[in-house]
């Protein structure tokens, strides 16, 4: 949105909530309808307001996905204990939760939808950063390099797999084991000790 030199501060107000308003309206769309229906028509109807106005400030459909994957914030995190496993559970818990009540795994598929575009590609990065930060900052103590991404990896797919391939999401039993797997081959659980 261009900067006139009439503009106010009740015209940045006035745009600010529009963005707000069509972000949410957008990311509605998608965790709710899918990528398909995110179209300007849709999104404008939902967040009530013109498709003139959709058009004039969004033009491309991407620009929608952008404005709805700018909407859906930071992903929750535990506060880490200093015990790794005790910290993995509860991170892979709060991503599935995040699937649960985010409708998560709709935002991933639409990501990788669009994973070709750039700005969606950024949006992604950051997305999957903040994801991922934690077990990532939890697992450095243990690993590095293309251990450390096969772990982040396993870890993060023993949710979001299930999640995109079967419509499910894991239990805690699920997690638990998964963690306790990953944490073995770094010899922070030894091997006979049982999953708790």
């Amino acid at each position: 949105m261009s900067q006139g030199p009439d503009r106010t501060a009740d015209d940045d107000v006035r745009i600010a909530r529009t963005r707000r308003d069509v972000g949410l309206a957008a990311l509605k769309v998608l965790t709710e309808e899918g990528g398909d229906p995110l179209t300007h028509a849709r999104v404008a109807s939902e967040a009530g307001y013109s498709r003139t106005t959709l058009y004039k400030h969004w033009p491309a459909r991407v620009d929608l996905v952008t404005l709805a994957l700018e909407s859906v914030g930071r992903m929750p995190h535990g506060r880490r204990t200093g015990d790794a496993r005790a910290d993995l559970v509860a991170e892979l818990r709060s991503f599935r939760r995040a699937i649960v009540d985010a409708r998560l795994d709709q935002i991933l598929m639409a990501l990788a939808q669009w994973a070709t575009i750039d700005e969606v590609a950024a949006i992604r990065d950051s997305i999957v950063e903040d994801g991922e930060g934690v077990a990532r900052a939890i697992l450095a103590d243990f690993a590095s390099g293309d251990e450390l991404e096969a772990a982040v990896a396993m870890l993060s797919g023993v949710v979001v797999c299930p999640a995109l391939m079967y419509g499910t999401v894991p239990s805690d039993v699920v997690i638990d084991h998964a963690v306790t797997i990953v944490l073995k081959a770094f010899g922070v659980i030894p091997v006979g000790q049982a999953s708790t």
